[in-house]
């Protein structure tokens, strides 16, 4: 059984007077929200391409550099509203300033993988009568959760348990539908191991999402909130 983290969530942290800190938090925040914010520059704002990329390493600089995190306030709304008002002033001011942050002018965030988010764009199109806000509330989850796919992968490899996540993997991602008969012929396991290894994944990937939605939540109330709408669980 896992015991609640004492650890300070990833909004607390970049709101933190330490600067290791604010520096862990900062990571965290940019790990969840840049491909929301990217494309949401993208759609919102009709930038091209580049123009988007550049936007986006500008804001996440900025925010780092003036503290904007430490502006927030749980009584005002979510982080995620406020996030997403802090890039649309910042966007708004760039344009005002017939500016542009030109990539190699400013700390340029590494790993940060644009060629994906632009297929994802592509593969994902803002659904019709789909608002904006909307928009970069689900581009927010599908990023959580193939975040949290790839935690589990991570997971699952470092603990020998690699056939629990190809389980997964095949019954829980992959759209070619196979029963548990089939994948315990094809990993060649007893159907009732297929059943407990399926569902050692499944828990572990519903604590690794818990994780991810209480690591960028504002408050509590927040989180458990988000916590019901994905997961129907009031948070643990």
């Amino acid at each position: 059984m896992r015991f609640p983290s004492t650890r300070r969530t990833a909004v607390e942290a970049a709101a933190s007077e330490d600067a290791g800190e604010r520096r862990r938090g900062f990571e965290a925040l940019v790990q969840a929200y840049w491909k929301p914010v990217y494309k949401y520059i993208r759609l919102k704002w009709q930038e091209e391409n580049e123009a988007a990329q550049d936007l986006t390493q500008g804001f996440f600089t900025r925010a780092i550099e003036k503290d904007f995190f430490r502006g927030y306030d749980t009584a005002k709304g979510t982080f995620r509203t406020y996030l997403r008002t802090c890039v649309d002033g910042f966007v708004a001011n760039e344009k005002k300033a017939a500016g542009r942050i030109k990539r190699g002018g400013e700390t340029e965030i590494v790993g940060l993988d644009f060629v994906g988010a632009e297929g994802e764009l592509r593969e994902h199109p803002v659904a019709e009568g789909v608002s904006m806000e909307e928009y970069f509330r689900r581009e927010w989850v599908r990023n959580l959760f193939g975040l949290a796919v790839e935690k589990l992968r991570a997971t699952c490899e470092e603990r020998g348990k690699t056939a629990h996540f190809r389980l997964f993997e095949r019954y829980d991602l992959d759209e070619e539908e196979a029963g548990y008969e089939d994948l315990a012929r094809e990993l060649e396991l007893p159907v009732t191991q297929v059943t407990n290894y399926l569902a050692w994944a499944r828990r572990e990937f519903r604590q690794i999402v818990l994780d991810g939605i209480r690591e960028v939540s504002g408050s509590e109330e927040e989180f458990r909130r988000e916590a019901r709408a994905l997961l129907g669980v009031d948070g643990r």
